[in-house]
């Protein structure tokens, strides 16, 4: 039976998930893929305040299509999240709690989740119907410009992912 998680995290929520638990997330996260993530970072090396707070969100690596008449978002599957492992660090460092993506994660993002007490999720290739259709509520709150790789803020309701890596470092792509 899937853990429901409600979004934001919270230190307790993600002190209980553990790698391998499967979760119906539901609250509100953001997107980012790589182009995000380097202008977040360009903005805060520029020592500027971000258009959106990191405190305690989770962030699915992914871009959006466009939504269909009637729905909020379309289909909206994972990217390779080693992608934004560069970034993922310093972000954490600043109250990022979670991460949806595919894929592992570098020795240095694993470290992070365990020192900033978050959490790494992983989402299925391929299911990004699936995914769209559990987003209630999508808009662009940062870097229009960048189209479906701009900051996204969704609502979503039973959102289906896997923990992938914990906050005590249980990993699921390094068991025996």
């Amino acid at each position: 039976m899937p853990k429901k998680i409600a979004l934001p995290l919270t230190e307790g929520s993600v002190e209980n998930l553990r790698a391998g638990d499967s979760v119906l997330l539901s609250g509100t996260l953001l997107t980012g893929r790589d182009c995000a993530h380097k202008r977040i970072c360009e903005i805060l090396d520029r020592g500027e305040a971000l258009p959106f707070a990191l405190q305690g969100q989770t962030i699915y690596y992914a871009g959006p299509c466009p939504a269909p008449q009637g729905k909020a978002c379309g289909s909206c599957g994972p990217t390779t999240s080693a992608r934004m492992d560069s970034f993922a660090p310093r972000l954490l460092r600043l109250g990022l709690k979670g991460m949806i993506g595919k894929g592992e994660r570098s020795e240095e993002v694993c470290n992070a989740i365990v020192r900033e007490h978050a959490v790494y999720f992983a989402a299925i290739g391929g299911a990004g119907a699936t995914y769209g259709n559990s987003i209630l509520y999508s808009e662009i709150i940062a870097f229009p410009d960048l189209l479906s790789e701009a900051v996204y803020r969704f609502t979503v309701q039973d959102f289906p992912c896997i923990v992938a890596i914990d906050c005590k470092g249980g990993n699921i792509y390094r068991r025996s």
